[in-house]
Protein backbone atom coordinates (compact mmCIF):
# COMPACT_ATOMS: atom_id res chain seq x y z
CA UNK A 1 0.00 0.00 0.00
CA UNK A 2 1.42 3.83 -1.03
CA UNK A 3 1.63 6.17 1.63
CA UNK A 4 1.60 9.35 1.13
CA UNK A 5 5.43 10.56 1.21
CA UNK A 6 5.53 8.33 -1.79
CA UNK A 7 2.34 9.46 -3.66
CA UNK A 8 3.66 13.31 -3.04
CA UNK A 9 7.70 12.39 -4.55
CA UNK A 10 6.07 10.42 -8.08
CA UNK A 11 3.89 13.85 -8.14
CA UNK A 12 7.00 15.82 -7.91
CA UNK A 13 9.08 13.92 -9.98
CA UNK A 14 6.33 13.88 -12.52
CA UNK A 15 6.16 17.63 -12.64
CA UNK A 16 9.76 17.77 -13.37
CA UNK A 17 9.49 15.65 -16.25
CA UNK A 18 6.82 17.11 -17.61
CA UNK A 19 8.62 21.03 -16.78
CA UNK A 20 11.73 19.53 -18.82
CA UNK A 21 10.00 18.48 -21.34
CA UNK A 22 8.17 21.93 -21.72
CA UNK A 23 11.45 23.96 -21.87
CA UNK A 24 12.94 21.63 -24.72
CA UNK A 25 9.99 21.87 -26.84
CA UNK A 26 10.50 26.05 -26.48
CA UNK A 27 13.84 25.81 -27.40
CA UNK A 28 13.80 23.16 -30.07
CA UNK A 29 10.75 26.15 -31.45
CA UNK A 30 12.88 28.91 -30.64
CA UNK A 31 15.55 27.41 -32.79
CA UNK A 32 14.12 25.19 -35.35
CA UNK A 33 15.12 27.72 -38.20
CA UNK A 34 19.22 27.44 -36.52
CA UNK A 35 18.61 23.54 -36.15
CA UNK A 36 18.08 23.48 -40.12
CA UNK A 37 20.74 25.83 -40.86
CA UNK A 38 23.03 23.58 -38.70
CA UNK A 39 21.54 20.14 -40.96
CA UNK A 40 22.09 22.25 -44.05
CA UNK A 41 25.40 23.12 -43.63
CA UNK A 42 26.42 19.23 -42.43
CA UNK A 43 24.97 18.31 -45.44
CA UNK A 44 25.97 20.86 -47.69
CA UNK A 45 29.95 20.66 -46.41
CA UNK A 46 29.77 16.75 -46.62
CA UNK A 47 28.56 16.76 -50.44
CA UNK A 48 30.94 19.51 -51.16
CA UNK A 49 33.82 17.97 -49.21
CA UNK A 50 33.30 14.46 -51.64
CA UNK A 51 32.50 16.18 -55.22
CA UNK A 52 36.35 18.09 -54.42
CA UNK A 53 37.97 15.26 -53.73
CA UNK A 54 36.33 12.86 -56.40
CA UNK A 55 36.91 16.03 -58.90
CA UNK A 56 40.54 16.05 -58.29
CA UNK A 57 40.90 12.03 -58.36
CA UNK A 58 39.81 12.68 -61.70
CA UNK A 59 41.67 15.98 -62.51
CA UNK A 60 44.66 13.60 -61.47
CA UNK A 61 44.45 10.81 -63.64
CA UNK A 62 43.70 12.90 -67.07
CA UNK A 63 46.52 15.33 -66.30
CA UNK A 64 48.96 12.84 -64.76
CA UNK A 65 49.95 11.93 -68.45
CA UNK A 66 50.48 15.68 -69.74
CA UNK A 67 52.30 17.70 -66.28
CA UNK A 68 53.57 14.65 -65.19
CA UNK A 69 52.13 14.88 -61.48
CA UNK A 70 53.69 12.97 -58.52
CA UNK A 71 51.15 10.92 -56.72
CA UNK A 72 52.45 11.29 -53.41
CA UNK A 73 52.10 14.94 -53.70
CA UNK A 74 49.13 15.31 -54.88
CA UNK A 75 47.46 12.45 -52.57
CA UNK A 76 48.38 14.79 -49.38
CA UNK A 77 47.12 18.05 -51.47
CA UNK A 78 43.67 16.42 -51.98
CA UNK A 79 43.69 15.45 -48.30
CA UNK A 80 44.52 18.82 -47.01
CA UNK A 81 41.76 20.67 -49.54
CA UNK A 82 39.17 18.06 -48.11
CA UNK A 83 40.47 18.38 -44.17
CA UNK A 84 40.32 22.57 -44.83
CA UNK A 85 36.70 22.20 -46.50
CA UNK A 86 35.34 20.01 -43.31
CA UNK A 87 37.16 23.31 -41.28
CA UNK A 88 34.91 25.45 -42.91
CA UNK A 89 31.55 24.23 -42.42
CA UNK A 90 32.56 23.58 -38.71
CA UNK A 91 33.34 27.24 -38.51
CA UNK A 92 29.90 28.05 -40.02
CA UNK A 93 28.49 25.91 -37.81
CA UNK A 94 30.09 27.51 -35.16
CA UNK A 95 29.20 31.00 -36.07
CA UNK A 96 26.10 30.62 -36.66
CA UNK A 97 24.74 29.37 -32.96
CA UNK A 98 25.32 32.19 -30.67
CA UNK A 99 26.45 30.26 -27.69
CA UNK A 100 28.95 28.22 -29.09
CA UNK A 101 29.97 32.04 -31.02
CA UNK A 102 30.30 33.30 -27.36
CA UNK A 103 31.88 30.50 -26.42
CA UNK A 104 34.88 30.64 -29.11
CA UNK A 105 35.45 34.20 -28.64
CA UNK A 106 36.50 33.25 -24.54
CA UNK A 107 38.75 30.58 -25.99
CA UNK A 108 40.15 32.99 -28.34
CA UNK A 109 40.32 35.43 -25.22
CA UNK A 110 42.23 32.51 -23.41
CA UNK A 111 44.21 31.16 -26.14
CA UNK A 112 47.52 30.19 -24.81
CA UNK A 113 45.94 28.03 -21.83
CA UNK A 114 43.78 26.40 -24.73
CA UNK A 115 46.17 26.18 -27.43
CA UNK A 116 48.36 24.02 -24.25
CA UNK A 117 44.79 21.76 -23.76
CA UNK A 118 44.14 21.24 -26.91
CA UNK A 119 47.85 20.63 -27.96
CA UNK A 120 48.28 18.04 -25.38
CA UNK A 121 44.98 16.40 -26.18
CA UNK A 122 45.90 15.92 -30.13
CA UNK A 123 49.50 15.41 -29.58
CA UNK A 124 49.58 12.19 -31.67
CA UNK A 125 46.98 13.65 -34.20
CA UNK A 126 49.24 16.67 -34.56
CA UNK A 127 52.80 15.19 -35.00
CA UNK A 128 51.05 12.68 -37.46
CA UNK A 129 49.95 15.64 -39.51
CA UNK A 130 53.10 17.09 -39.05
CA UNK A 131 55.08 14.32 -40.16
CA UNK A 132 52.48 13.32 -43.06
CA UNK A 133 53.21 16.97 -44.25
CA UNK A 134 56.98 16.70 -44.27
CA UNK A 135 57.08 12.81 -45.99
CA UNK A 136 55.15 14.46 -48.28
CA UNK A 137 57.25 17.29 -49.07
CA UNK A 138 60.40 15.59 -48.41
CA UNK A 139 59.50 11.96 -49.85
CA UNK A 140 61.64 8.96 -48.46
CA UNK A 141 59.45 6.98 -50.73
CA UNK A 142 56.57 8.17 -52.85
CA UNK A 143 53.15 5.95 -53.43
CA UNK A 144 54.30 3.29 -55.22
CA UNK A 145 57.50 2.58 -53.87
CA UNK A 146 58.20 -0.48 -52.52
CA UNK A 147 59.77 -0.25 -48.60
CA UNK A 148 61.54 -2.76 -46.40
CA UNK A 149 60.16 -1.35 -42.91
CA UNK A 150 59.48 -2.96 -39.76
CA UNK A 151 60.47 -5.89 -40.65
CA UNK A 152 57.99 -6.07 -43.26
CA UNK A 153 58.19 -5.49 -47.53
CA UNK A 154 55.27 -4.01 -49.58
CA UNK A 155 54.36 -1.57 -51.65
CA UNK A 156 53.56 1.95 -50.35
CA UNK A 157 49.08 2.58 -51.68
CA UNK A 158 48.62 5.75 -50.02
CA UNK A 159 49.87 8.26 -47.98
CA UNK A 160 47.16 10.82 -46.05
CA UNK A 161 47.51 13.30 -43.31
CA UNK A 162 47.48 10.91 -40.26
CA UNK A 163 48.63 6.81 -41.69
CA UNK A 164 50.43 5.73 -44.51
CA UNK A 165 49.22 1.91 -46.07
CA UNK A 166 51.47 -0.45 -47.85
CA UNK A 167 50.08 -3.66 -49.34
CA UNK A 168 52.50 -6.50 -47.92
CA UNK A 169 53.44 -9.61 -50.27
CA UNK A 170 50.92 -11.46 -48.93
CA UNK A 171 48.20 -8.81 -49.64
CA UNK A 172 48.11 -7.41 -45.99
CA UNK A 173 47.31 -3.78 -45.48
CA UNK A 174 50.05 -2.65 -43.34
CA UNK A 175 48.94 0.72 -42.05
CA UNK A 176 51.66 2.97 -40.27
CA UNK A 177 50.85 6.29 -38.50
CA UNK A 178 52.98 9.19 -39.90
CA UNK A 179 54.85 9.65 -36.82
CA UNK A 180 55.97 6.41 -36.46
CA UNK A 181 57.15 5.37 -39.93
CA UNK A 182 59.39 8.99 -39.75
CA UNK A 183 61.32 7.43 -37.33
CA UNK A 184 61.83 4.42 -38.75
CA UNK A 185 64.87 3.31 -40.99
CA UNK A 186 62.95 2.97 -44.66
CA UNK A 187 64.99 0.71 -47.32
CA UNK A 188 63.36 1.89 -50.82
CA UNK A 189 64.45 -0.80 -53.27
CA UNK A 190 62.73 1.87 -56.21
CA UNK A 191 63.83 4.98 -55.23
CA UNK A 192 66.15 6.93 -58.11
CA UNK A 193 68.00 3.52 -59.36
CA UNK A 194 65.44 0.48 -58.97
CA UNK A 195 67.78 -2.39 -60.57
CA UNK A 196 69.37 -4.69 -57.32
CA UNK A 197 71.52 -6.92 -56.76
CA UNK A 198 70.44 -9.97 -55.50
CA UNK A 199 72.12 -12.88 -53.95
CA UNK A 200 71.91 -16.62 -54.32
CA UNK A 201 73.44 -18.71 -51.83
CA UNK A 202 74.32 -22.64 -52.65
CA UNK A 203 76.84 -25.04 -50.69
CA UNK A 204 78.64 -27.66 -52.58
CA UNK A 205 80.62 -30.63 -50.95
CA UNK A 206 84.25 -30.25 -50.29
CA UNK A 207 84.83 -33.02 -53.16
CA UNK A 208 83.13 -30.88 -55.94
CA UNK A 209 84.38 -28.94 -58.74
CA UNK A 210 84.29 -25.26 -57.88
CA UNK A 211 84.94 -24.41 -61.45
CA UNK A 212 82.34 -26.74 -62.64
CA UNK A 213 79.79 -25.43 -59.96
CA UNK A 214 80.32 -21.92 -60.92
CA UNK A 215 79.51 -22.56 -64.63
CA UNK A 216 76.83 -24.16 -64.09
CA UNK A 217 75.43 -21.63 -61.75
CA UNK A 218 76.08 -18.81 -64.54
CA UNK A 219 74.54 -21.11 -67.24
CA UNK A 220 71.43 -21.45 -65.16
CA UNK A 221 71.38 -17.64 -64.48
CA UNK A 222 71.51 -16.69 -67.77
CA UNK A 223 69.03 -18.71 -69.14
CA UNK A 224 66.57 -16.78 -66.98
CA UNK A 225 64.34 -14.23 -68.77
CA UNK A 226 64.33 -11.54 -66.14
CA UNK A 227 68.08 -11.56 -65.61
CA UNK A 228 69.42 -8.09 -66.60
CA UNK A 229 71.95 -8.86 -69.48
CA UNK A 230 75.45 -7.57 -69.86
CA UNK A 231 75.36 -3.59 -70.18
CA UNK A 232 76.85 -0.55 -69.22
CA UNK A 233 74.89 2.25 -67.92
CA UNK A 234 76.37 6.11 -69.57
CA UNK A 235 77.43 8.11 -67.01
CA UNK A 236 77.66 11.73 -66.67
CA UNK A 237 79.30 13.26 -64.18
CA UNK A 238 77.49 16.88 -64.41
CA UNK A 239 74.18 14.92 -64.41
CA UNK A 240 73.97 11.29 -63.85
CA UNK A 241 71.64 9.56 -65.80
CA UNK A 242 69.66 6.07 -66.34
CA UNK A 243 68.49 4.47 -69.46
CA UNK A 244 64.99 5.49 -69.69
CA UNK A 245 63.06 8.84 -68.14
CA UNK A 246 60.76 8.55 -65.35
CA UNK A 247 59.35 11.01 -63.33
CA UNK A 248 61.10 11.62 -60.34
CA UNK A 249 59.35 14.48 -58.87
CA UNK A 250 59.43 16.53 -55.69
CA UNK A 251 56.42 18.50 -55.89
CA UNK A 252 52.84 18.66 -57.94
CA UNK A 253 53.92 19.71 -61.33
CA UNK A 254 57.45 18.55 -62.33
CA UNK A 255 59.21 17.54 -65.37
CA UNK A 256 60.06 13.99 -66.38
CA UNK A 257 63.93 13.60 -65.26
CA UNK A 258 66.37 11.26 -65.29
CA UNK A 259 66.99 8.60 -62.32
CA UNK A 260 70.72 8.81 -61.18
CA UNK A 261 73.03 6.60 -61.45
CA UNK A 262 75.85 5.53 -59.10
CA UNK A 263 79.25 5.30 -61.18
CA UNK A 264 80.00 2.54 -58.96
CA UNK A 265 76.99 0.40 -60.70
CA UNK A 266 77.00 1.40 -64.50
CA UNK A 267 78.20 -1.89 -65.32
CA UNK A 268 75.41 -3.75 -65.17
CA UNK A 269 73.87 -7.77 -66.11
CA UNK A 270 77.21 -9.25 -65.18
CA UNK A 271 76.58 -12.46 -63.27
CA UNK A 272 79.37 -13.27 -60.84
CA UNK A 273 79.99 -17.00 -58.14
CA UNK A 274 82.29 -16.16 -55.17
CA UNK A 275 83.07 -18.53 -52.46
CA UNK A 276 82.12 -16.68 -49.39
CA UNK A 277 82.81 -19.47 -46.84
CA UNK A 278 84.53 -22.78 -46.00
CA UNK A 279 81.56 -24.03 -43.66
CA UNK A 280 81.33 -27.39 -41.41
CA UNK A 281 80.68 -29.74 -44.19
CA UNK A 282 79.87 -27.43 -47.52
CA UNK A 283 81.74 -24.99 -49.70
CA UNK A 284 79.71 -21.95 -49.77
CA UNK A 285 79.23 -20.65 -53.02
CA UNK A 286 77.23 -16.84 -53.56
CA UNK A 287 76.11 -15.80 -56.62
CA UNK A 288 75.17 -12.48 -57.34
CA UNK A 289 72.58 -11.58 -60.38
CA UNK A 290 70.78 -8.30 -61.27
CA UNK A 291 66.90 -7.40 -61.65
CA UNK A 292 65.55 -4.61 -63.21
CA UNK A 293 63.15 -4.26 -59.77
CA UNK A 294 62.76 -5.87 -56.61
CA UNK A 295 59.60 -6.97 -57.44
CA UNK A 296 60.92 -9.87 -60.02
CA UNK A 297 64.02 -10.62 -57.73
CA UNK A 298 62.81 -13.01 -54.68
CA UNK A 299 60.49 -15.10 -57.16
CA UNK A 300 63.17 -15.55 -59.92
CA UNK A 301 65.90 -16.25 -57.43
CA UNK A 302 63.96 -18.76 -56.04
CA UNK A 303 63.37 -20.30 -60.20
CA UNK A 304 67.29 -19.83 -60.63
CA UNK A 305 68.28 -22.01 -57.18
CA UNK A 306 66.10 -24.40 -57.89
CA UNK A 307 67.10 -24.47 -61.23
CA UNK A 308 70.92 -24.90 -60.23
CA UNK A 309 70.16 -28.29 -58.42
CA UNK A 310 68.56 -29.93 -60.81
CA UNK A 311 71.17 -29.17 -62.70
CA UNK A 312 73.82 -30.22 -60.14
CA UNK A 313 71.71 -33.38 -59.66
CA UNK A 314 72.82 -33.89 -63.44
CA UNK A 315 76.01 -33.50 -63.24
CA UNK A 316 76.97 -35.13 -60.16
CA UNK A 317 77.97 -32.32 -57.68
CA UNK A 318 76.86 -32.72 -54.61
CA UNK A 319 74.93 -30.69 -52.09
CA UNK A 320 75.80 -31.82 -48.93
CA UNK A 321 74.00 -31.74 -45.45
CA UNK A 322 75.20 -32.07 -42.26
CA UNK A 323 76.29 -35.54 -41.10
CA UNK A 324 75.95 -36.65 -37.51
CA UNK A 325 77.73 -39.33 -35.36
CA UNK A 326 75.62 -40.69 -32.98
CA UNK A 327 77.28 -42.73 -30.00
CA UNK A 328 74.97 -44.53 -27.51
CA UNK A 329 75.75 -44.62 -23.50
CA UNK A 330 75.23 -48.32 -24.07
CA UNK A 331 77.78 -48.47 -26.17
CA UNK A 332 80.10 -46.53 -24.11
CA UNK A 333 79.63 -48.57 -21.25
CA UNK A 334 80.44 -51.47 -23.18
CA UNK A 335 83.85 -50.33 -24.30
CA UNK A 336 84.74 -49.22 -20.98
CA UNK A 337 84.02 -52.99 -19.87
CA UNK A 338 86.63 -54.36 -22.60
CA UNK A 339 89.06 -52.41 -22.10
CA UNK A 340 91.91 -53.87 -20.60
CA UNK A 341 95.61 -53.22 -19.59
CA UNK A 342 98.27 -56.08 -20.82
CA UNK A 343 101.80 -56.42 -19.84
CA UNK A 344 104.39 -57.00 -22.52
CA UNK A 345 107.76 -59.51 -21.69
CA UNK A 346 110.06 -56.29 -21.20
CA UNK A 347 107.50 -55.49 -18.24
CA UNK A 348 106.23 -52.18 -20.47
CA UNK A 349 102.19 -51.81 -20.14
CA UNK A 350 100.38 -51.68 -23.41
CA UNK A 351 96.70 -50.17 -23.60
CA UNK A 352 94.60 -51.96 -25.86
CA UNK A 353 90.70 -51.34 -26.71
CA UNK A 354 88.30 -53.97 -28.12
CA UNK A 355 84.99 -52.66 -29.80
CA UNK A 356 82.02 -54.88 -28.99
CA UNK A 357 79.15 -54.74 -31.47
Amino acid sequence: METPDNQSSFVENMSYFDRGLEQAFTWFSDNFGTFLFIIFIGLFTVLVARNVNRLLERHFKSASTRLHMDPTSFRMFRHIVVALIYFMGILVVIFSIPSLRSLSVALFTGAGIAGIAISLAAQNTLSNIIAGVSLAIFQPFRVGDRLNIMNEYGKVTDLNLRHTVIITWDNRRLIIPNSKISNEAIINWTIEDPAVIWPIDVGISYDADIDQARRIMIEEARKHPNVMPPQEVKYNVVKPSLLKSETFGVGLFDSPVLHPVDPDFRERGGVKVSVVELGEYSVNLRMNVWFKDRNIAHSSGCEIREAIKKRFDKEGIEIPYPYRTIVYKKDLENEKKATGKLSNTEGDKIECAVKVD
